[in-house]
């Protein structure tokens, strides 16, 4: 039985992606020759590795045994390359990133941007999930690194404190609500709003919340940053629910006004989730470090 490295990232990116479409494009390989892959070795093995069906693929008992091994061979390849890369001044390795919308569009810009600066070898993926999708990844070692709410049971992952923030409304001066002192979720649905796209992170865990309330969320509008969700609050379109360094970062330029949530799933303690620091290549322990003393 002979697997390449190339087969085994392929493998990875397929069953990540639960697309071989997806997965062949993550791995830089045509469809065709990334399914003739895949194909040669589940007649190597002699048994199959994926289940394939209309929505996309699954890996069986056997795919989810080389999954695990594929990822502790790779991983330790990419500390091998970081560690060597130090010595050649060549590229130093990626390190894979999940983040929830409020981390990822508040606080990750300004830290990523100082990291990269000083370490032009490395290359950052980043990609938006919701706080429990990012747990269960990183558990499993999609990524190496996740930024969740500190509300999320992370179980026996590795935490650290990353960013404190909390959720607000903005409403339009004239609005009713715009004289509350605080306001709950509930209070909020009973209003049209204006809200990030249906695919966001953030969309997602509010609809969820509204779901479980048995009242759905009115969203009139959906737009792909919380700037826009401001200025169209400011036209008096309907209300917004954003991370409150958005919402005093606005206010000093849009005529809107801000009242917090009352509800405790609005106060947002950031966290580091990791599988083990220690198993980290150093470029990605830097990356970490960076992050901690980034909130000081």
């Amino acid at each position: 039985m002979r697997f390449d490295l190339v087969d085994l990232g392929l493998f990875r990116h397929v069953v990540e992606a639960g697309s071989i479409t997806h997965g062949a494009a993550r791995a830089n390989l045509a469809l065709a020759a990334a399914s003739v892959r895949i194909r040669a070795m589940e007649e190597t093995l002699g048994a199959a590795l994926l289940t394939r069906g209309r929505q996309g693929v699954t890996p069986t008992p056997a795919g989810r045994t080389l999954l695990a091994h594929a990822r502790a061979l790779m991983d330790g390849i990419d500390r091998m390359q970081g560690e060597l890369a130090a010595y050649s001044g060549g590229t130093v390795g990626q390190i894979r990133v999940l983040s929830n919308t409020n981390a990822l569009t508040e606080f990750l810009p300004e830290v990523l941007s100082a990291y990269l600066a000083r370490h032009t070898g490395v290359s950052v993926d980043i990609e938006e999930r919701t706080s429990d999708e990012i747990v269960g990844l990183v558990a499993e070692g999609t990524a190496d690194l996740g930024i969740v709410a500190g509300t999320v049971d992370t179980g026996t992952l590795e935490t650290y404190p990353f960013r404190q923030d909390r959720f607000v409304v903005v409403v339009a001066p004239t609005h009713p609500l715009s004289r509350r002192e605080a306001v709950t979720f509930a209070e909020v649905l009973a209003h049209d709003l204006v809200g990030l796209d249906r695919a966001s992170a953030l969309t997602r865990f509010l609809a969820d919340k509204a779901a479980r309330s048995g009242t759905p969320m009115r969203l009139r509008v959906q737009l792909r940053s919380f700037d826009a969700i401001c200025r169209l609050v400011e036209c008096g379109v309907g209300l917004g629910i954003v991370p409150e360094t958005t919402a005093r970062r606005a206010v000093r330029v849009m005529d809107i006004a801000l009242v917090p949530l009352t509800d405790p799933w609005a106060a947002r303690d950031l966290t580091l989730c990791l599988r083990a620091l220690e198993s980290l290549p150093a470029f990605a322990k830097d990356f970490v470090a960076h992050l901690r003393t980034s909130t000081l």
